[in-house]
Order: C-alpha cells, then sequence, then structure tokens
C-alpha cells in the first residue's frame, strides 16, 4: 500500500528532527520510504508566537494497516519527545498520515485522507511534488486543491 505522511518540526532542529523521523519510518519492519519531497517552511497556522514550522511529505510503501501505520508514527513521536500540550503548539516532531491508498477511513482515532490538507499549503505543496497528477480520494485532483490555496507564504528550503 503506498501512504503519504506529512512530517512536522519547529522544535529541537526541525531538519534533524525530520531526518531522525524518517530514518526511524525506514527502519520499521514492514515499511519502506520511497520518496521525499523537499523540505518548506511556513508560520504557525494558528499566528501564535512561536517558531516558524519545517515540514516535508514522504512516500511510503507498507503492508501494515492504516492504524498500525498511526500507531508506528505516533510511537516515533513519542520517542523524539513530542509533548501534545495543545492543539497547535510547538512540537519536536509531527507525523500525520494524509493518504493511505485511496481508501477513505473514518474512526475515532483515524481520519483518512486527512481532514485538514485542503487548507494547507504545507501539506499539499510537498504532496504535489511527490504526486503532481495525484486525485485524492474525495476531494479530487491535488493541483485543483492547491489552486484554492495561498502559497505565497510557504518557502521551499
Amino acid at each position: 500500500m503506498l501512504a503519504y505522511i506529512g512530517l512536522g518540526s519547529n522544535l529541537n532542529h526541525p531538519k534533524k528532527q525530520i531526518k531522525n523521523a524518517l530514518i526511524a519510518l525506514n527502519y520499521t519492519k514492514g515499511i519502506k520510504v520511497g520518496g521525499l519531497s523537499n523540505m518548506y517552511q511556513s508560520k504557525p497556522i494558528d499566528g501564535s508566537k512561536q517558531p516558524d514550522y519545517i515540514n516535508a511529505m514522504c512516500q511510503v510503501d507498507t503492508h501494515l494497516t492504516a492504524l498500525e501505520l498511526l500507531h508506528v508514527c505516533q510511537d516515533i513521536e513519542i520517542k523524539q519527545h513530542r509533548v501534545r500540550e495543545k492543539k497547535w503548539s510547538a512540537r519536536t516532531i509531527d507525523l500525520d498520515i494524509i493518504i493511505y491508498g485511496v481508501q477513505v477511513i473514518v474512526s475515532t482515532q483515524l481520519i483518512i485522507p486527512h481532514p485538514k490538507m485542503m487548507n494547507r499549503a504545507f501539506v499539499l505543496v510537498p504532496l504535489a511534488e511527490l504526486e503532481p497528477n495525484l486525485k485524492v480520494p474525495v476531494l479530487g485532483p491535488i493541483q485543483n486543491l492547491i489552486d484554492n490555496l495561498d502559497t505565497t507564504k510557504l518557502v521551499k528550503l
């Protein structure tokens, strides 16, 4: 199964945090990182005073279920000292499953496609970099989603 995972960090050397998470993903049994976007810098989405975020997108090939993949991502976050104090607070690492094949999943633990992806340039732009002709389940062509966003504040690193 091809899945896309968004990676983000704004604490403790964000680029290094993203690289460490990618290494951890790739060393996990049943997961092979197959592609990686460039990194992008963006302001916090809530406008709060915290460091800018660094984001990237990776493609993984996995035989894990979506929930198993979620648990792997959460374990990596814990190992990299992710603290969940409040929504949209600064973090060492954030791993979000954005797309899992063509599946649509709605559960108390996981919603796929990611329910906020269509509002986030820092998700869509790097995703389109990996799959420019992607048709996002339920939402349609990725380029149409990007065309509805302001991408001018997203800085490619």
